[in-house]
């Protein structure tokens, strides 16, 4: 019996058939959802160590579809909130009653931090690794006492999932009956 190797992201549940292709040689077809491409620049995790992620990036159907639009990292309260990588303070201020700070690329991803205490002031020009501010409590869903819930995204629209940017994988043989 051979097997294919198949990389997949911490939060896929099965792979696509492009994925499978890569690693195979079988032709590719079409992806059902938008292919995460991956970033330009060194990122890291945006809270010290390597959290644990408590809930995965599930992208909606459509720009309108419920999903999650980023990963929860279970941590704990009061932890500092690193960038994630290189740029400026887009925002920094409370949506929704809880503090949301977001640092737009050179590349031109946007990362999101929430809920934070945040420290830091629009335009703060900031290298990977500089404290945003403090993680607090509340985020909906959190299954720990906090979660960071980090988001990423290219334009206004395509979200992507945040652990691409830290190299996150989980390897999978699968049969393979060609």
């Amino acid at each position: 019996m051979l097997c294919a190797v198949v990389l997949l992201s911490a939060a896929a549940a099965v792979p696509t058939a492009s994925a499978v292709a890569e690693t195979t040689g079988a032709p590719r077809q079409a992806p059902t959802q938008q292919a995460n491409p991956a970033p330009r620049g060194d990122y890291r995790w945006p809270v010290p160590g390597f959290p644990r992620v408590a809930r995965p990036f599930q992208p909606p159907e459509t720009v309108y579809s419920t999903g999650h639009r980023g990963v929860d990292l279970a941590a704990p309260v009061a932890v500092s909130v690193l960038a994630a990588g290189a740029g400026t303070v887009a925002f920094a201020g409370v949506v929704a009653d809880r503090g949301v700070v977001s640092v737009q690329h050179p590349d031109g991803l946007r990362t999101t931090y929430e809920p934070v205490d945040a420290q830091v002031a629009v335009g703060t020009v900031v290298a990977a690794g500089t404290v945003l501010g403090l993680l607090t409590p509340g985020h909906d869903g959190c299954p720990a006492v906090a979660c960071l819930h980090w988001g990423v995204r290219r334009g206004p629209d395509s979200y992507l999932d945040p652990l691409r940017l830290v190299g996150v994988w989980r390897v999978r043989l699968l049969p393979w009956q060609g």
